[in-house]
């Protein structure tokens, strides 16, 4: 087996590309390394792949066809993992072109890549933003997603509908994975918990959206890889009892698979805060403002499918979870790099 990963840089491509290379799997890396955020952080990430001799990596746009094309045809890929994409919820009432060229142009080409190539399964990343507008918690992969509140949650909602339609017409198996909330070392700066974190360090002003009054099911980076290696071999086949009357937004007649990924245990945001506190030995400043367009009040995942189907069952308490990130940053930021680097 062949696995491409695109994003392979970014903060879960470089978990998945490394837990694949633990396994002896040979990885082709994709990633265009932009400045969305710290290239340098990238570049960190990326140099503790580089050195193993089952990784090969490309920098390139998911835009140039011509690349990715090459990619299937001299590395024969049989698998891809499709986590590149402009990511952000706040950045799209900015840049919206961006998200349109990235995360619907860029899925387009990988899809034809898969198509033209007979790729075995393509897993690719969706998102919790999907809910949007939704109430009823636990969000389920039953629910409808039709009221998206961010173009970042249209783009993703798009490429479930256009991974639909290859696994329709071309009979692509397809997975798509609604990750919710991820943290951990190494993680995106543009983040809450990460620009948290820096702020209480240097003692700057933390802004707390809706007065506080947010919950998110924050999700560890190791239970996220977790899941997706655990959908690898597990290549979507019709859903035989699929009731047209009754559709199943999460399968399909086609070869198509909707999951979430998510500790199952949302947080409030200020008791998010009051752990960072107590790691870190200071106290936030808090600056209370309304919510932000395009945010939503609450993500809570409902992981009944993924469990039942391949025995995922996340492990890390929130507690867990942030002690390792804040001992990270510490020894990446502020203990001059190098210590982070393991």
């Amino acid at each position: 087996m062949k696995v491409l990963v695109t994003g392979a840089a970014g903060f879960i491509g470089f978990y998945t590309v490394k837990k694949l290379l633990e396994a002896n799997i040979q990885v082709v890396g994709l990633d265009n390394l932009n400045t969305y955020y710290d290239p340098s952080l990238k570049q960190d990430r990326l140099a503790q792949l580089n050195n193993d001799k089952n990784f090969t990596f490309y920098k390139a746009e998911l835009s140039n066809q011509q690349v990715i094309n090459t990619i299937f045809i001299e590395h024969k890929i049989s698998k891809v993992i499709h986590l590149a994409a402009q990511a952000g919820v706040r950045y799209s009432l900015e840049n919206p072109h961006a998200y349109v060229e990235s995360n619907i142009l860029g899925f387009l080409n990988i899809l034809e890549a898969c198509r033209q190539h007979n790729v075995e399964h393509l897993i690719y990343a969706s998102s919790s933003s999907v809910y949007g507008s939704n109430i009823k918690i636990p969000f389920s992969v039953k629910d409808s997603v039709d009221h998206p509140v961010s173009l970042y949650a249209a783009t993703k909602k798009s490429n479930e509908l256009m991974a639909h339609t290859y696994s329709n017409l071309y009979q692509l198996p397809t997975t798509g994975l609604r990750f919710f909330t991820v943290y951990g070392p190494w993680g995106r700066p543009d983040m809450a918990y990460f620009s948290f974190t820096k702020k209480i360090f240097q003692g700057e002003t933390i802004q707390v959206f809706n007065n506080g009054d947010m919950m998110r099911d924050f999700t560890y980076i190791q239970d996220i890889v977790n899941g997706i290696t655990q959908v690898i071999d597990r290549v979507p086949k019709s859903n035989s009892d699929w009731d047209r009357h009754n559709p199943d937004p999460s399968s399909s007649y086609a070869p198509y698979k909707i999951y979430n990924i998510g500790n199952h245990q949302p947080i409030n945001l200020l008791r998010f805060i009051t752990i960072l506190e107590e790691l870190i030995g200071k106290k936030a400043k808090l600056e209370f403002l309304p919510m932000q367009p395009g945010d939503v009040q609450s993500t809570y995942a409902d992981i009944d499918d993924i469990q039942s189907d391949t025995g995922f069952k996340p492990t890390t308490s929130i507690e867990s979870g942030l002690f390792e990130f804040v001992d990270w940053y510490k020894r990446y930021y502020l203990s001059g790099g190098s210590d982070g680097l393991s």
